[in-house]
This record gives C-alpha cells, structure tokens and sequence, in this order.
C-alpha cells in the first residue's frame, strides 16, 4: 500500500478526515456567535458594544497566534500540537458552558481564539506536506471547505441552533464533536512534521502585538462617537511595532515569521487574491442579511436561511475547484473566479434589486466565485515556495486574509452608514438606505476589479505549462 509521509492511503485518509472535521468544528465557532448577540446580551444584560468583543478579541487573539504557528509545528510533535489545540477548545468552550460571567465567557473564548489561531495555519501546512505537488490542488479543494464553507454556515447553523435551544446549545455542539475528535486522534493521527528546533524569539512576538491594535481600530473605527485622535495614536504605535517586527524578520538568523516568502512573485499574489476573494466572502454573509431586513423586510429566520445556497454552492464547488486546479493549472481557474465576483458586484452596482431570490442568486455567483479563488490562491502561494518556507508562507497568507476581511467588514460599515446618513439629507430614508447599500456595493466592486487586475498577472508555473 502506497505510502506518503509514513501514512498509508488508509491512514492519511483518516488523519485529513478527522482534522478537517476538528478544524470545520472550530471555523463555525469564529462566525456563529453573532446570531446569538441579542439572546446573550439579555442574559448577561450587556451593551452591543460590550457582547461584540465575544468576536472581536476572538479574532485579535486569533491573529496574534498565527505568526507563532510555524514555531509550534517546526519544534513539537504534530499529534501533541493537534490534540492539545482540541483540548484548549475543549477548555475554554467547558468554561462558557458553565459560567454565569460575562467575564468568564470572554475568557473561554479567549482560549478558543489561541486554538483556532494555531491551528488555521498548522492544518493547511500539514495537508500542504503530505499531498504530493500534483495533488495538492485536489486536496486544498476540500480543506477550502474548512475556510470557506464553514464561515458561510457559521451563522446559518447557529441561526437553527437557536431556534431550538439555548445559546448554551450551540456549545453543546462544539464540545461534544471537538471531544469526539480529541478521542479519535488517540487512534489516527500522527506526527508528520519534520522538527527544526530553534529559539523562541519573544521580542518577535512582543513586536507581533501591533496587530492588536491595528484590529482594534479596524472593529472600532465604524463605531460612532469614537475618540478619532486615540484611535489614530494606536494606529500609528501599531504600525511602528509591524514596521519593527518586519525588519527583525530579515535580521535574525531565526526568525519568529520568515519573510523571505515575500520575495516570490506568485506568492505575492496568492496573498491578495486568497485576502480579496475573501473580503467579498465575508462582506456577502454581513451585508446581504442587512440589506434582505432593513430592506427587503424578511425577517432575521428569513435572511439567514437565505445564506444557505450560496453556502451549499460553494460547498459544493470548492472540492470540485481543487481537482480542476490540478488539470488545467491555477492561472485560468482563479481568472473563472475573480470574474464570477466581479460580475456579482457589477449586477448589485448597476441594477436595483428587490426580489430575495435574484439577490440569492447574484450571492451564490460572488460565493461560488470565492471557490474558485481562495483555496487554489493558497495552494499557488505554497507551490511558489521551497518546503522548508511553506509552513512560514501559510501563517502569512492566513493573517493577512483575517486582517483584509476585517478590514472588508469595517470599510463596508462605515461606507454604509455614512453613505445612508448622506442621502438621507436629501431624501426618505427607505431610498437613502437603498442608495446606501448601492455604494457599498460599488466600492466592493471596485475591490473585486483590482483583485481581477492581480489575477491576470500570476504567472504560470512551469508544471502547468505543456
């Protein structure tokens, strides 16, 4: 029986499933919650403001993890990493479970966040490193619906939770599949990293916490009646650390993140395109639920399970995306998706829509757009690399695509409320709301263009050249 990395064909099938499964588990966990805001704020009785940081410190924590990922799997067992991730999770989610705390609550999501940010980067490595280079494209298909698919049934899955339960239910289902796939790890998975011992580098990480403050004004600044000069001062000493920890990147012998994966052209390119398929990903499952409520009236149940077949198309293709990619090459697939997300944006642009059902459709097309761009984006980027950086280049280009799509989220908020406040000045405010969601849906088209712009500059790799 053929072996890859010491796994049979049996074995590795096993080890992808199961940690596919865990890490499908921990991505609904990133986006689910906020379905559950209004029940949690009557519960714990809390502002908006203040049951927002449950996804907000989520994803700062979570981003902060992800540069010390490549550390973790170049200097610890794979197996003690993976299930020590679960058992983090495990956790923090068994505190949220049993506390009657706001403050506990933050907390348990708190080691939540450590784990996902470990594993995000971790699991891709790991597929990237025992898939052979012909097949990868196949198999990062399928771990797309890991990044992908679960952020778009994240709030669908919580939405039927809800209807049925408690917000403790929707804890419920991550503890008992993480705990499921904790047991199950005893069995199939194994350590399948090379181990590069080196030393921690903590001025590294130190430097690393300017992306805290970079997401804290990025979830903050849509926000009204900010302290703008505050937030800028945070911006600039954030950026600083950033500038910091990038020049100590390339000084130290060992660095915490190597940015030598800067260096390649296509993978370059692979980080903007997997960060701007992405934006529209997240932007679609924020502000099309907005726009079906305030405007088409549907009611919250309505507009959530109006996500569901744009979250079943992409489902559905991200697989198919993958085995394409390792037929054809990645070069005319990702041009297929940034197209598709272009002509998404464009209908939303020049045409007003009031029928939930076109508006489903044009979703599905930007979603499905996003399979055909994100996932392959990612393999590119790891194809572009020697071995010993693909664990470095995968932390990157996860970052970076947290950051973006907050960043999406935030410029979408502001540009929707400042352009309706506008309009609204000179005209009722149902039309000054529909002039609102219209820019918004020009600026993402715009971003789309660009994101094009770059998807016609990759350059093909010499294995996809006949």
């Amino acid at each position: 029986m053929a072996k890859s990395n010491g796994l049979s064909r049996l074995e590795r099938f096993w080890f992808i499933t199961i940690m596919l499964i865990g890490t499908f588990t921990m991505s609904i966990s990133q986006s689910s919650l906020s379905t559950a805001y209004p029940t949690l704020m009557n519960y714990f009785n809390i502002s908006a403001s203040s049951v927002q940081w449950l996804t907000t410190g989520f994803m700062i924590i979570m981003c902060i993890m992800m540069p010390i990922s490549p550390w973790l799997l170049n200097n610890m067992s794979f197996k003690k990493l993976f299930m020590g991730v679960l058992l983090m999770f495990d956790l923090g989610t068994l505190i949220i479970l049993i506390s009657n705390s706001f403050a506990w609550v933050l907390f348990g999501r708190a080691l939540e966040a450590i784990a996902v940010g470990i594993l995000f980067p971790s699991y891709q490595t790991v597929l990237l490193n025992i898939t052979p280079e012909d097949d990868r494209g196949t198999i990062m298909g399928v771990a797309g619906l890991v990044m992908g698919s679960a952020l778009a049934c994240g709030p669908i899955i919580s939405g039927i939770v809800l209807r049925f339960t408690t917000w403790r239910g929707l804890f419920d289902v991550f503890i008992v599949i993480i705990t499921a796939v904790f047991l199950i790890s005893f069995f199939v998975m194994k350590d399948v990293m090379p181990r590069i011992k080196s030393k921690l580098d903590w001025i590294s990480i130190i430097y690393s916490f300017g992306l805290i403050g970079i997401l804290y004004v990025i979830s903050e600044i849509a926000k009204p009646n900010n302290n703008y000069g505050l937030l800028l001062l945070i911006l600039a000493i954030s950026i600083i650390l950033i500038a910091l920890f990038v020049v100590r990147q390339f000084r130290i012998s060992n660095p915490l993140l190597n940015l030598n994966v800067l260096k390649t052209f296509n993978y370059d390119l692979a980080v903007l395109l997997t960060g701007f398929s992405y934006i529209s990903l997240i932007v679609v499952t924020i502000i099309f639920p907005l726009y079906y409520q305030q405007v088409l009236n549907v009611s919250p149940f309505i507009s959530g399970m109006a996500l569901v077949p744009g979250a079943v198309f992409l489902s559905i293709l991200n697989p198919i995306t993958g085995t394409i990619v390792d037929k054809i090459g990645f070069k005319p697939v990702m041009l297929t998706g940034m197209i598709m997300i272009v002509l998404g944006w464009a209908v939303l642009a020049f045409f007003p829509i009031y029928n939930i059902w076109a508006m489903m459709i044009i979703a599905m097309l930007i979603e499905g757009g996003n399979a055909f761009v994100m996932m392959p984006a990612v393999t590119l980027g790891a194809d572009s690399l020697p071995e010993d950086l693909i664990s470095y280049g995968t932390a990157l280009i996860t970052t970076v695509r947290q950051v973006l799509g907050s960043t999406g989220v935030a410029v979408a908020t502001i540009v929707l409320v400042r352009a309706t406040g506008f309009f609204k000045l000179s005209m009722p405010a149902m039309p000054a709301q529909v002039n609102g969601f219209h820019i918004v849906y020009w600026v993402f088209l715009v971003i789309a263009v660009v994101g094009l712009i770059f998807a016609v500059m990759i350059r093909t790799p010499k294995k996809d050249q006949k």
